[in-house]
């Protein structure tokens, strides 16, 4: 409160006020003292010495103020209120924001002679001293408006630095008391404390404090709250019978608030209550009356205005105030900043610090909301999700799901829904399920949540891996369905399949030779099972570390112990899996997800937010190359059914766990969205279970859908940047030689070595029937992946011997021995050189070295001095 120059007037009136206030300090000490010499001279000096020592600087702290939430309405460009926190309901006015009836009002019943003692009202004062004296019970009022704002600052200042409920309610009993010695003795130094105040503070701000300080009722402090509470009015509207109701409530303000049509005046005499709407709030009405009446004694208002308002009944408008998160506009992303709040340094060194900064340190709190996306987050949530059911094959399980938005760019929380209703009423939620406090969409500090089993959507961490490696997303590798016995770790030691486990596909699909790129948009666990063998799994987790993603539930970094971490068996939030890929849309750039933009204090000061960066953790080209295999994803794979369309082009990937979880990430260039539907708890089938018209397995496409089609609406989105020429390059590799193998082996040879076989009919061949005679193409280098035909056998073939040279007899007689039987007379060429009668053979047909079927026919080729008219 600002210091104000005094008048001559003020200065003088706390001067006699002192002077007057010592007699009766005398009085008062010596009262509780020796009562029998209380009127006795020395008696009085001593006390007159006592009161002067009294501690006279009063620390007037801030106002004990709301915490408010606001998130910026895109088409108005404004913030918004959402939501707000507090112990006590306050919204503190200036002098000239209330109207003047109030202080008429409260100074005519509480202190009308206010603007002429320094502090004190002596008459009062010396009546409620004299009238305590003879009485020896409870102590009479007498306290002026400064005396009782004084009384106020104390209680706030118990508030404000009680170390536990205990300490502060001993400090405000401590304050208040009102009995016997003690309660003169807090009487001496609230007065001393008054006249100081009066010497450093102009009236008007005195008055002002007090009535934004006081009481009204139940966590209603201050005039302006009060007004809008009881009578949905602000303090500058309020009416003559409105004041003068307010007005009456400070002295006993819950005991007759009229927010209680019950009745709020217990009396415990009888056990019952009076104050009721019933009774026309007769106890207010009563304390109106006699603010009215002290009103029209101190000229305030004519006689006509105080019988009108008498006549008035009390009539209560209340209108509770917007607070905590199941008021708000958004619940579930108010959790998370609530959580935020009371988790994060930021906002206070301890958990109590933090606590009082949300409830009492009047904080402006401007989110990352976007009031229009999350309009749409909530109509997908309500159009496509059940609020209650159980899912198939256990009656116990309990159906959840979540989306949360995030912008790629920044980190900024956009949007966070969810298919519950919000409430922390413990009564509540365990009776049914479809409330709940949780945020699915979060992890535990910032929301109470455990995550859930991410699916196949966690496969990006391979394939980042993959490519941070500098391997080719069109390599060629064996994808088929087998038994994986191994997988590298250096974290934590190798993983051994010691049981021989073999992992199905989705739709118990056999797989094959593949590239990681195919694997991606198949969603290929045996494909990425053989990506992972030629990884570390420790690299793989350390590529989840750097893009934020870790176990929900503890916030340690993820499990990659054995192979089915490789398919996302770790619990993660759908925040986490959101900023994942919104890292790859962003160009390998992270950005910490965060709900809060500004915080500023009570006079716009801004102060310190909870720290979030921008880092880039993937090169630029390995993101680019990912963003082009999970682009494939949404037009041609597994998350075409979630793709908005349009123009702005995304990229994505689809999860499931055991039929128990269903996921779909997806993200343009400009925000991420990831959506989870599945058991919250328990083991249900998503893929028995229906709702609206359609599977819980293909709820998440529709979610996603129309929540990321409003993102691309609102945000727009550009073109990915073109994969890098060397992570999608054609990789050639050996092609080994499998001639003379059993086609079984020769066939596991080939595919292990990542090439599809064929295996074409049988060829007459000199190798024993069944093994490979005939291999296409032949041992070299190939491309990576390339049909290899392999055709085996059929054990009748024999390799044709050569006869050049031989006499025609002689060249019969080695192909007989060749197992050849079917010879035919070949060719005749004139040799002018031979003798008559003489046949040399020259050659075959098939030629030398050929291999053919014993039974084939072979012509023997030959020269002859004269070719005609002979025979063979």
């Amino acid at each position: 409160m600002p210091a104000k120059n005094r008048t001559v007037t003020g200065v003088l009136g706390g001067f006699l006020g002192l002077i007057g206030l010592s007699a009766i300090a005398g009085l008062l000490v010596t009262a509780t003292v020796t009562p029998a010499i209380a009127l006795t001279s020395n008696a009085a000096s001593s006390a007159i010495n006592m009161f002067d020592k009294l501690p006279s600087y009063l620390d007037i702290d801030a106002l004990m103020l709301p915490t408010t939430l606001y998130a910026k309405d895109s088409k108005t460009g404004k913030y918004v209120e959402m939501t707000s926190f507090y112990d006590q309901n306050r919204s503190p006015v200036s002098f000239d924001e209330i109207a003047p009836v109030m202080y008429d009002a409260i100074l005519s019943s509480e202190d009308p002679r206010f603007y002429q003692h320094g502090g004190i009202d002596l008459i009062g004062t010396a009546r409620a001293v004299l009238q305590n004296m003879r009485g020896g019970g409870e102590t009479q009022g007498g306290s002026s408006i400064s005396q009782q704002y004084v009384k106020n600052v104390l209680v706030q200042k118990c508030e404000w630095n009680a170390a536990d409920e205990e300490a502060a309610r001993n400090c405000f009993l401590e304050a208040t008391t009102a009995e016997g010695s003690e309660g003169y003795q807090r009487k001496l130094q609230e007065m001393r404390y008054a006249i100081a105040l009066e010497q450093r503070y102009s009236k008007n701000d005195i008055l002002l404090g007090y009535l934004n300080i006081a009481n009204f009722g139940g966590t209603n402090y201050g005039i302006d709250a009060a007004a809008k509470f009881y009578f949905g009015v602000s303090a500058a509207n309020l009416s003559l019978g409105q004041a003068a109701t307010l007005a009456g409530m400070v002295q006993n303000p819950n005991n007759i608030r009229i927010d209680q049509p019950g009745g709020s005046f217990y009396h415990p005499s009888t056990d019952s209550y009076t104050n009721s709407a019933e009774d026309g709030y007769a106890d207010t009405t009563t304390r109106r009356n006699y603010v009215l009446d002290r009103m029209l004694a101190e000229g305030k208002i004519t006689a006509e205005q105080h019988d009108a308002a008498k006549a008035e009944a009390i009539t209560p408008n209340i209108t509770q105030p917007k607070t905590g998160c199941a008021n708000s506009t958004a619940p579930y992303f108010c959790q998370y900043v609530r959580a935020t709040i009371a988790n994060d340094p930021a906002f206070g060194a301890t958990a109590e610090d933090r606590q009082k900064a949300l409830k009492q340190g009047g904080l402006q709190v401007y989110t990352s909301l976007d009031l229009q996306l999350q309009a749409t987050t909530d109509k997908a949530m309500d159009k496509y999700t059940p609020t209650k059911k159980t899912l198939a094959g256990d009656k116990n399980s309990v159906f959840g799901s979540a989306a949360v938005s995030v912008e790629a760019t920044t980190g900024r929380i956009l949007a966070i829904g969810q298919n519950t209703k919000f409430s922390e009423d413990k009564n509540v939620t365990d009776k049914d399920k479809s409330y709940s406090s949780l945020v699915y969409a979060s992890d535990y500090t910032h929301g109470g949540s455990g995550g859930f089993e991410t699916g196949s959507t966690f496969k990006i961490f391979t394939l980042l891996d993959w490519l941070e490696k500098g391997k080719s997303i069109n390599e060629v590798l064996n994808g088929r369905n087998r038994v994986f016995d191994r997988f590298e770790n250096s974290c934590e030691g190798d993983w051994v399949n010691t049981k021989k486990v073999k992992v199905p596909n989705d739709g118990k699909a056999g797989g094959g030779n593949g590239t990681p790129m195919q694997f991606t948009i198949r969603s290929l666990n045996s494909g990425f099972f053989a990506m992972a063998q030629q990884l570390d799994l420790c690299d793989i987790k350390k590529v989840a570390t750097k893009l934020g993603v870790r176990v929900a539930s503890t916030n340690e970094e993820v499990n990659m112990t054995t192979q089915f971490s490789i398919l996302g068996s770790n619990n993660i939030s759908p925040l986490a899996m959101a900023g994942a890929y919104a890292t790859v849309a962003n160009k390998g750039i992270y950005c910490t997800p965060h709900a809060i933009d500004r915080v500023t204090d009570a006079d716009g000061n801004d102060l310190p937010i909870p720290a979030s960066t921008c880092e880039q953790v993937l090169d630029p080209k390995v993101a680019a190359t990912a963003a082009y295999a999970f682009r494939a994803v949404m037009t041609s794979g597994t998350g075409t059914g979630g793709n908005p369309g349009g123009k702005v082009p995304v990229i994505g990937k689809t999860g499931t766990h055991n039929k128990k979880q269903k996921w779909l990430v997806e993200s343009s260039t400009n925000v991420a969205t990831a959506v989870w539907a599945g058991n919250a708890k328990g083991d249900g089938d998503i893929s028995r279970t229906y709702s609206n018209g359609g599977s819980v397995y293909f709820m998440p496409f529709k979610i996603n859908k129309m929540i990321q089609g409003k993102a691309n609406e609102l945000y727009g989105g550009s073109k990915f940047p073109s994969p890098d020429s060397k992570l999608t390059r054609k990789v050639y590799t050996e092609l080994p030689s499998v001639i003379g193998m059993d086609t079984s082996k020769a066939k596991k040879k080939l595919e292990d070595a990542g090439f599809t076989v064929k295996v074409g009919s049988e060829v007459d061949s000199g190798e024993p029937k069944g093994t490979i005679a005939e291999q296409s193409p032949g041992a070299g280098r190939v491309a990576g992946g390339a049909t290899v035909t392999i055709r085996p056998s059929n054990g009748n073939g024999a390799s044709i011997p050569g006869v050049n040279g031989l006499n025609y007899g002689a060249a019969e007689g080695a192909l007989h021995g060749s197992g050849f039987s079917n010879l035919q007379q070949g060719t005749c060429t004139e040799d002018s050189s031979l003798h008559p009668g003489d046949r040399i053979a020259t050659s075959t047909s098939p030629g030398e070295g050929t291999v053919a079927n014993r039974n084939a026919a072979i012509s023997i080729n030959y020269k002859a001095r004269h070719c005609g008219g002979f025979g063979p």
